[in-house]
This record gives C-alpha cells, structure tokens and sequence, in this order.
C-alpha cells in the first residue's frame, strides 16, 4: 500500500486537529495508490500527486505498466514523474485506462501526445472496461466496475487479492467477481454520510457481504480518528491500511 490518504492527504495543509499533528506514523498518508508485484512484474494502481515520494521511499526501479481506477488527479496528476523509469528503459510505460479516463489523461497531459520532445514522458495508453481480463507479465488482472457516486470507475482483482478505492456502490454482477477473494483492500473515508465514497459502517457491510479472510481499509480522511484509537474498534480480520502495508 503506497498510500492509504484522501485526496488532500493526511496530514491536511493547515488543520490542527489531532490527527493531523499526530507523531503515530500510522497517522500520516499519502494519496491512495497500491503496487502488486510478482517479484519480477510490477503493476502500480493510480499515480497521484505523491507518486515520486512513494517510489523512492519503496526503491522502485522498474515498472511495467500502470492501472488507472478514475481520472481524479489524486489518481493521476503524477504522471510525468514516470519519466526516470522511461530513460532507464527507453520504453514508453503501459498505462491501461477505461477509455473516458484515456482521454482525460490525454487532455490534460496533452503535451506528452504531440510531437515527440527528448525529455517528456512516454505513455502507451490502452483502453479497457470493466468486462477484461489482461495479462502483465506474470500478473493476471481482471477489472471490476464499481461506482464512485454516479461515476463508474474500476476496482482489480489480483487473483487472490482484490483492490477498490473511491466506491460507494457495486452492482449484483460486479459482486459476483468479488467474491471468493483472501485479501481485500476497499475505502472506508469517515464516519459521517459522503456521497461518492463508503463510510466506515458502510465499508464494514460491505467487507461482510465479501467476507475475505482479511481485509485493509484505505483512502482514510483525518475525520475516521487516531488509528491507535479506531483499529481496535474493528472487527478482528479487518484493519486500518497504512502507508507501507504489505498485504500477502
């Protein structure tokens, strides 16, 4: 889990409240993002605004391609730092996107799509939806639809392991490619009523409709407490994603 924080971050620029100044390491996140590794293949979920602070403190030297969920810069807005993995292998990076996503990546980092220029970026965009199932290396992903309010976007599932951020609803269908998985990691934002992500008892129904043998909770605002506090308030197979987990 390379970060397990809301799209401002925790800390939150200029808030006082106790977890934004607490010492607990557990207290501090970075932007939601995940890296699923064979040992040889990397596969990196999203890359938000931290995603050079996360790669250096994780000593990532390669990647192979990179799955987007949305379009939110918390999401994407990192991606001209792929540029170091791009020179050492002189290879565009795979990114795989649902296609309205593509074109937001296109649009907003329109300058990596034009005429070539030594330096920039490489990006090979691949567009997918939530009916594929590809293959990276020795990684197999199958996509998931999911619903971020009223905007769909995609969850993974990593044989074993099945990954969602900023969902509020999963259709019938959807579930049923969900079910069966060990590890969970879904978002849990606060306690209160949010209109695009699942609060921490609706997250806590949905972990037990899925019933995985364990389950991490990640996109956590500030608002959800001290995690000294609100991880022992949780059911015994489900914990508080922390930046670093290693899940597996």
């Amino acid at each position: 889990m390379l970060g397990t924080g809301t799209s401002q971050g925790v800390p939150i620029i200029g808030c006082d409240c106790r977890v934004c100044t607490s010492t607990d390491p557990r207290d501090n996140r970075l932007r939601a993002s995940a890296l699923v590794s064979s040992g040889k293949t990397n596969v990196l979920i999203d890359a938000g605004p931290d995603f050079r602070q996360q790669m250096l403190r994780e000593k990532i030297h390669h990647l192979d391609a990179i799955l987007l969920t949305h379009e939110h810069n918390d999401h994407v807005i990192g991606l001209d730092d792929i540029r170091p993995f791009n020179f050492r292998t002189g290879k565009p990076i795979i990114i795989y996107a649902m296609a309205r996503v593509a074109a937001e990546v296109r649009k907003r980092f329109e300058y990596v799509f034009g005429e070539y220029i030594p330096g920039l970026p490489q990006i090979e965009l691949r567009e997918i939806d939530r009916h594929d199932t590809i293959n990276i290396g020795e990684i197999e992903v199958k996509t998931i639809g999911i619903e971020h309010g009223r905007l769909p976007i995609l969850g993974f599932r990593f044989d074993e392991i099945t990954y969602l951020t900023d969902v509020k609803t999963v259709q019938p269908k959807e579930m049923e490619k969900i079910r069966g998985t060990r590890f969970l990691v879904v978002n849990a934002l606060h306690h209160d009523f949010h209109p695009t992500h699942m609060n921490l008892v609706e997250s806590l129904d949905f972990v037990l409709k899925i019933n995985a043998e364990k389950t991490w909770l990640t996109h956590i605002s500030h608002n959800l407490g001290l995690a000294k506090e609100v991880e022992p308030t949780l059911p015994k197979n489900v914990f508080l994603g922390f930046d670093g987990a290693v899940i597996g």
